[in-house]
């Protein structure tokens, strides 16, 4: 059963729904930034998401009230249209139990999908303002993702979908200029309705801790990964460079340190293994911020091997800001969003060239003092620009501006 409302909020302040379906919440940390922000603003804020890892169907923490709903997670496209058939009713029926027991003057949806524009036009009827959180790009990702007819269906949905979530939205949230652009031309918003919120982690997030036991598994040199295992986010390219560091450049003083997890993890634990890379990769799955802060603290450098596609191209890698947030300098692909955000902290290899990759790494690897150099001005661009404390005003002015 749903827990009863905090009593604790704020009475007679503006309150904020927050819709989110592909992630759990506070697991999703920039859905959490937002809501955190905005509830220390004085917003009381509600927030509807899948479960996830969470046990509660209900609860309130830090003051912000957690509504979640079993959803299964499924491949392809069967498996996508199933689990959207469950998140758009129940997420429906679950935000007229927030209306009626706590209320909302605003439903911000964060993508992807885009069809919450479904649940957010129906309460501008009533009265309500509708933000769009744009956090990705749903007609580039069916692109890269899909062939043939699967391609072709799946881009026209999501085109249309996307143009009705532009069009029903009062305000944007752009993750950054290229996702800005993309509102004013292909959504036709108003220059003043799109504002551009970055993803980036708090100052005080990643503390300097104690390394782990033998992060290097005896090895001089470590590389290490932090982020999602999905099919855009480039792990096949990374084991290939690791592949020719390894058996062509004969390199075996490198260790390969993989944070994280995904839809792909399985099959990247088969592929390296399939490579004969189990002395030199470690997979860590999921860990802790403490953790795994300890397992890249000795890192040498971390890598962004995220490959060139229309959506990747545009988009701002959050890794790639945790790595600067963790004075590390990095190798990545050059995309022209991983410019933006590393600049020089960063050294860039040919596009998809998981060759090329392997030897930007080793290049690195033989030049501590660049290294050193690199992270010190990736650290001080996060402390100046990309940290989180840097996109809360432009948060907190949107929603000045449309609720006064």
């Amino acid at each position: 059963m749903f827990e009863s409302t905090c009593t604790t909020m704020a009475t007679g302040s503006k309150s904020i729904l927050i819709l989110v379906e592909n992630l759990p919440v506070p697991f999703d940390r920039r859905v959490w930034l937002e809501a955190t922000t905005l509830h220390k603003a004085g917003y009381r804020v509600s927030i509807i998401c899948p479960m996830g890892q969470y046990a509660k169907l209900h609860e309130v923490l830090d003051g912000i009230s957690v509504y979640r709903y079993p959803l299964p997670s499924l491949g392809g496209i069967a498996g996508h249209l199933v689990e959207y058939a469950v998140a758009l009713p129940v997420t429906f029926l679950l935000t007229w139990i927030v209306f009626f027991r706590e209320g909302f003057d605003v439903v911000q949806s964060a993508n992807p999908p885009d069809f919450f524009f479904l649940i957010g036009g129906l309460f501008k009827l009533l009265g309500k303002k509708f933000v769009f959180d744009h956090h990705d790009l749903v007609p580039e990702t069916c692109e890269t993702r899909w062939t043939g007819w699967k391609r072709a269906v799946t881009l026209g949905l999501s085109r249309l979908a996307e143009r009705a979530t532009f069009r029903t939205a009062d305000r944007v949230i752009a993750t950054n200029e290229s996702y800005r652009e993309i509102a004013l031309t292909r959504g036709n918003v108003a220059p003043d309705h799109v504002v551009v919120v970055r993803s980036g982690p708090r100052l005080d997030r990643f503390r300097a801790v104690p390394p782990g036991p033998e992060p290097r598994n005896g090895q001089p040199y470590l590389v290490g990964y932090l982020g999602v295992m999905g099919p855009h986010d480039g792990l096949d390219y990374l084991l290939r460079a690791a592949a020719h560091i390894v058996h062509d450049l004969r390199r075996t003083d490198v260790h390969f340190v993989i944070i994280g997890g995904g839809d792909l993890y399985a099959e990247l634990v088969a592929m390296n293994r399939a490579l004969g890379l189990e002395p030199y990769v470690r997979f860590t799955g999921r860990i802790p911020d403490e953790e795994l802060i300890a397992v890249l603290e000795p890192a040498d450098l971390c890598v962004a091997p995220d490959p060139k596609d229309p959506l990747n191209d545009l988009s701002t890698m959050n890794k790639i800001i945790e790595y600067m947030a963790m004075a590390k300098p990095i190798v990545a692909f050059d995309l022209r969003e991983a410019r933006v955000s590393a600049g020089d902290t960063a050294v860039y290899a040919r596009c998809n060239d998981a060759v090329e990759f392997g030897d930007r790494i080793v290049e690195l690897l033989a030049q501590p003092e660049q290294r050193h150099g690199m992270g010190v001005r990736g650290r001080q661009r996060f402390e100046e620009m990309l940290a989180w404390e840097h996109q809360e005003g432009a948060l907190l002015r949107l929603y000045r501006e449309l609720l006064g």
